[in-house]
């Protein structure tokens, strides 16, 4: 039998990411395992304000999430669970690996938007990227996709 020691799930707080959040709870839930939170602020290009002092937008966005993932992790902490957290600036497919081999987890917990035809080709897929380079098993969820975990 395999033991899930630790589960990486990247969090965007879309639809998709919210169920993937409540996978990850159950398989924590049920194994014992450790989870990780994670979001990823992409880069943005420098705003300019009024009086021309340049205000790099990864602050605000990452105070947001900050905000929003804390939330979050006071769930797994009432649940009884073990959870930590970290808030990354880069490229979300490069960062979900790279979080992924620096945490030694063995499970990829993550939602995917589905994105098709030209939207995917010009921003490509970070859950495809992480599905073909992931060293551990990763387990996508989708939005629309019937859950298998019920409420009790």
């Amino acid at each position: 039998m395999f033991k899930i020691h630790a589960i990486l799930c990247p969090v965007d707080f879309s639809d998709a990411s919210r169920k993937a959040v409540q996978y990850a709870k159950e398989f924590a839930s049920s194994m014992g395992s450790r989870v990780h939170l994670l979001n990823v602020v992409e880069p943005r290009p420098m705003a300019v304000d009024i009086t021309m002092n340049y205000i790099p937008l990864e602050e605000d966005l990452q105070h947001a999430a900050k905000e929003d993932l804390q939330l979050v992790l006071q769930e797994f902490q009432q649940a009884g669970l073990k959870v930590d957290s970290s808030i990354e600036i880069g490229n979300p497919a490069d960062v979900i690996l790279d979080k992924s081999r620096e945490l030694d987890v063995n499970l990829v917990i993550m939602g995917s938007h589905g994105k098709k035809g030209l939207s995917r080709l010009i921003m490509g897929s970070v859950a495809e990227t992480v599905v073909r380079k992931a060293n551990c098993p990763v387990l996508i969820v989708k939005a629309e996709e019937k859950e298998f975990i019920g409420d009790e």
